[in-house]
């Protein structure tokens, strides 16, 4: 595999080759290429708008940002995207990481599926929902170019219907805890997928509160 995509160098550290070693036999091929695709879009995002940040740690969040769909977490009552986090600072602590760029890991990844306020954080955290954004919905897709999308695509291929393969993939991840989806773009997943579902409304919760007015 070239370490170099679309003008990106992907990281080959000790840590990198540790997290990709452990996503590649954990999670699915769809999943696997969905995080490097993500990666060099952030990393291209990064780079247009001259942002500092840490190609390894961000490399790090995108391996491990929806490890908390996956089957050992069937039973979690936390989102999902806390899950990932979750694991993947522990991976980090595990790998002698610092504290700080840990930290910085598990926020990334806790707040990448909610909008409107990741942009407004550290370049790290901005970069990787914007990567994620990209993948998945095509956020910004014009600020790539034709040929940026095409070797991102040649070395990490979306698979052959991908856009509804990862909303089910997001929505088996999630069906057994739909609470979770309150107030954020996880509703909408639930709302498409599950014919029974129905969506906590925020305006309910407070006319129907205890309070007398």
């Amino acid at each position: 595999m070239s370490h170099t995509t679309a003008g990106v160098d992907i990281p080959d550290g000790p840590i990198a080759q540790a997290a990709a070693d452990q996503i590649r036999v954990t999670e699915s091929a769809l999943m696997f290429h969905h995080a490097y695709r993500a990666f060099l879009f952030a990393v291209l995002t990064g780079h247009r708008q001259h942002l500092k940040f840490d190609p390894e740690m961000l490399f790090v969040a995108m391996m491990f940002h929806n490890v908390g769909l996956g089957a050992i977490y069937r039973t979690s009552i936390n989102r999902f995207e806390i899950d990932s986090a979750n694991e993947a600072r522990d991976f980090l602590r595990q790998n002698a990481a610092a504290d700080h760029a840990a930290a910085e890991v598990w926020t990334a990844i806790a707040l990448h599926t909610t909008p409107g306020i990741p942009e407004h954080m550290s370049p790290l955290v901005a970069l990787t929902s914007a990567g994620v954004q990209m993948d998945l919905r095509g956020a910004r897709y014009d600020d790539f170019t034709a040929e940026q999308r095409e070797d991102v695509l040649q070395a990490f291929p979306r698979e052959s219907g991908f856009k509804k393969k990862i909303i089910q993939a997001y929505a088996r991840g999630m069906e057994h805890r739909p609470e979770t989806t309150f107030g954020t773009v996880n509703a909408d997943v639930l709302d498409r997928w599950d014919p029974n579902y129905r969506r906590l409304n925020f305006c309910g919760l407070v006319l129907g509160s205890e309070w007398q007015n």
